[in-house]
């Protein structure tokens, strides 16, 4: 019998090649499924997540038809300063001055096409994600009504700035426990046109600014709204348990101010007068995307930057995870936060509102080729000035011509 199966071999190599070719194609296959899921097996049942996520959902996206049909119009933006700027992400104007906040902790200013340093709240040395506690992120910054500065920085609280001198005064640390919580996270600020009250957000007391992805991809509610009264020096709790508490807004009869509240795509209202003086509602809820700053438009409505697109019709990442903690749990045992950036989309988007809330229009960039992304839209002269949290410019487009 042996010796029929070796004449057969002898007589039929291919049919033996192909017999050995196939044993080894599925030990290789078999060889490269456990090289690929051991990894993958390993970090679910021995790696520890940075996060604790909780199940929520989000309704569905809005479609982008109407007011949010997709366009163009932000690609005739033009770039100003490009690889001069790290991640501007607020702007401010006194005349034809601009103010931003950087990346690596300066607070810039910009005249006659001149980029000078007017102050730094933190020390060197900046530029990687250990250093940024230290060097600070200035992030919200605004003109008050005496001519002065107001920052918002991330790591370091509230400060004042004169933006001739560059002097710098410290108006609540972040130090400060209020209501038996440190604030981790300070993120943006509106002012009242007396200069008393600043309204500022700590979008957590859990997660700093520089794990912000794990605070959204976590829905972390321990976000709050802060009044400081410049008199008496005091500080007041307006609102709690927001996912994501981000950009700040006054209205412009101050009777109530803005909050988007970025995890949950929406924006949050609380009333600082009136007759419901002390309560709170949903502004706009389901938004398209995840909103970042909110600041007045010149038609009595407000302008909201997007971060990240919600795309209907499309695939939303975070709309799909939300309902799965432990799909985001696997991630980040397996992924870093930058590693988890480059599956999110550049989509360029921005929202004029209503003073009603409703959308009048949209500014799109598919694909971000021009704008990749929004942290602020701030309108000044007939121009919309675009700042990112990360992109090396600024950005700006003739609203004449849109």
């Amino acid at each position: 019998m042996r010796k029929l199966k070796v004449n057969f071999l002898q007589r039929f190599p291919t049919v033996a090649g192909c017999a050995y070719s196939g044993k080894v194609f599925r030990i290789t296959l078999t060889t490269l499924i456990v090289t690929l899921l051991a990894p993958l097996l390993v970090a679910t049942l021995l790696l520890e997540s940075p996060i604790n996520p909780e199940p929520f959902s989000y309704k569905e996206p809005p479609l982008l038809t109407g007011p949010l049909e997709p366009n163009l119009k932000l690609r005739q933006a033009e770039r100003l300063f490009d690889g001069q700027l790290i991640g501007p992400e607020s702007i401010a104007h006194l005349g034809e001055v601009i103010f931003t906040g950087t990346a690596d902790g300066q607070i810039l200013k910009i005249s006659d096409g001149q980029i000078h340093t007017l102050a730094r709240i933190g020390k060197l040395p900046c530029g990687t994600r250990e250093d940024e506690p230290t060097c600070g992120r200035p992030l919200g910054i605004r003109v008050g009504p005496n001519g002065t500065l107001f920052v918002a920085d991330a790591y370091y609280g509230l400060f004042e700035v004169n933006p001739v001198t560059g002097e710098v005064e410290m108006l609540v640390s972040a130090q400060k426990i209020i209501q038996g919580r440190r604030m981790a996270f300070v993120n943006d600020l509106s002012i009242t046109q007396d200069g008393r009250k600043i309204y500022f957000t700590d979008s957590s007391s859990k997660w700093q600014r520089r794990d912000n992805r794990y605070l959204v991809m976590e829905g972390t509610a321990d976000g709050r709204l802060m009044e400081y009264d410049t008199v008496t020096k005091q500080v007041e709790v307006l609102m709690d348990d927001l996912r994501f508490a981000n950009g700040v807004q006054l209205s412009p009869a101050e009777d109530y101010v803005l909050v988007t509240e970025t995890t949950m795509a929406r924006i949050r209202r609380y009333h600082i007068s009136g007759l419901r003086k002390g309560g709170h509602d949903i502004f706009f809820d389901n938004l398209p995307g995840f909103p970042d700053n909110i600041r007045p438009s010149s038609s009595g409505g407000y302008w909201v930057g997007m971060a990240v697109l919600r795309p209907n019709p499309g695939f939303s990442m975070m709309d799909f995870l939300a309902p799965r903690p432990w799909l985001k749990n696997l991630i980040f045992k397996l992924f870093s936060q930058e590693m988890t950036m480059k599956f999110v989309p550049k989509y360029g988007l921005v929202l004029e509102l209503n003073e009603d809330g409703s959308i009048n229009r949209s500014f799109h960039d598919p694909h971000g080729v021009v704008v990749p992304a929004v942290s602020e839209a701030d309108e000044h002269d007939g121009y919309l000035y675009l700042g990112s949290y990360y992109s090396p410019f600024l950005c700006r487009l003739d609203l004449n011509k849109v």
